[in-house]
C-alpha cells in the first residue's frame, strides 16, 4: 500500500547552494545554480540527459570541484578550500546509478566498511546496524553473498543500505533506477519512498515523473545547466510556468 509522505515543516536550511558554476574546459555545465534544502525535504531533479543533474549531485558531494559559488552544509561553507572533503562526504550518503559495490567483498563488508573505517564504529555495532538495515530493505539472508550473486535491484538496494549505514544527514541519489531492468525499478522506488516517509533528507535525480510527483516536496527542472523552474510538484509537473518545462514534460509523459 502506498502512503502519502508527510513532510516536516520547513526549518533552517540543511543545504544551501548559491551561484554555483561548473565548467569542463570551455563548456559550462552548471550556470549560477541556487538551491535550498531543509531537513526532511525530498528534492527531485528532473531534466533531459546532459542537463546537469548528475554534475550538480557530484558537486554537492564535493566529488567535483566547483568553479564559482558556494555550498553550505549544516551551517558550514564546504566549498571553502580549507575544508576536508572527506569529512563532508562522511556526513552525506551517495548512491550511484551503477551501484559501485566492491565485488570482492560480501554484502555485509560492503555495508560496514565506511562505518568502521571512516566513523570508527566497532565491528559488532557496525554488523548489527548493517543487518538491521538489510532486514528492513528486504535483504535478509544476503549479508554473506557477493554482489555478483544478486539481481540488479538487490545490488541497488545494497548500495542504498550502504549509504544509510553511516546515518548521514543527507542522501544523494543519482538516477538509481536507470541501470535496472523495468521490472526491478518498482522495488527500488519503494525503498526510496520508505526513506522519504521515514524523514530522510533526499536530493535525487530521476526520470520517474509519477514518482517525483508522489514523493517530492520540491521539483527542480534543469535545462542546459540552469534550474529553469522549481517549486511544489503540483506546480512544476502539472502546471509549469516555463514553455521549456512544458515541452520536456510532453516528451517524457
Amino acid at each position: 500500500m502506498t502512503a502519502t509522505p508527510s513532510h516536516a515543516a520547513p526549518g533552517p536550511a540543511l543545504l544551501r547552494v548559491t551561484g554555483l558554476r561548473k565548467a569542463y574546459g570551455p563548456k559550462v555545465v552548471l550556470h549560477d545554480v541556487d538551491l535550498t534544502v531543509a531537513r526532511h525535504d525530498v528534492v527531485c531533479l528532473i531534466g533531459a540527459s546532459g542537463s546537469g543533474k548528475s554534475t550538480l549531485l557530484r558537486c554537492l558531494n564535493l566529488l567535483e570541484p566547483v568553479d564559482d559559488g558556494e555550498i553550505w552544509f549544516q551551517g558550514d561553507e564546504v566549498t571553502d578550500p580549507r575544508v576536508d572533503a572527506r569529512r563532508v562526504r562522511a556526513r552525506m550518503g551517495m548512491v550511484f546509478q551503477s551501484f559501485n559495490l566492491f565485488p570482492h567483498m560480501t554484502v555485509l563488508d560492503n555495508v560496514t566498511l565506511a562505518p568502521r573505517k571512516v566513523h570508527g564504529l566497532a565491528r559488532d555495532a557496525a554488523d548489527q546496524r548493517a543487518r538491521d538495515l538489510l532486514d528492513r530493505f528486504g535483504l535478509v539472508g544476503k549479508a554473506d553473498e557477493h554482489p555478483d550473486r544478486l539481481s540488479g535491484g538487490q545490488q541497488q538496494r545494497v548500495a542504498m543500505v550502504r549509504a544509510l549505514a553511516t546515518e548521514p544527514e543527507l542522501v544523494l541519489l543519482d538516477e538509481v533506477t536507470s541501470a535496472l531492468d523495468p521490472e526491478l525499478v518498482g522495488e527500488v522506488l519503494d525503498i526510496i519512498r520508505d526513506m522519504a516517509e521515514a524523514g530522510t533528507t533526499l536530493v535525487l535525480a530521476t526520470h520517474e515523473m509519477a514518482f517525483a510527483r508522489e514523493v517530492a516536496s520540491t521539483v527542480c527542472f534543469l535545462d542546459d545547466g540552469v534550474i529553469l523552474e522549481q517549486g511544489p510538484p503540483e506546480q512544476v509537473l502539472v502546471d509549469p510556468t516555463q514553455e521549456r518545462t512544458r515541452q520536456f514534460l510532453r516528451r517524457v509523459l
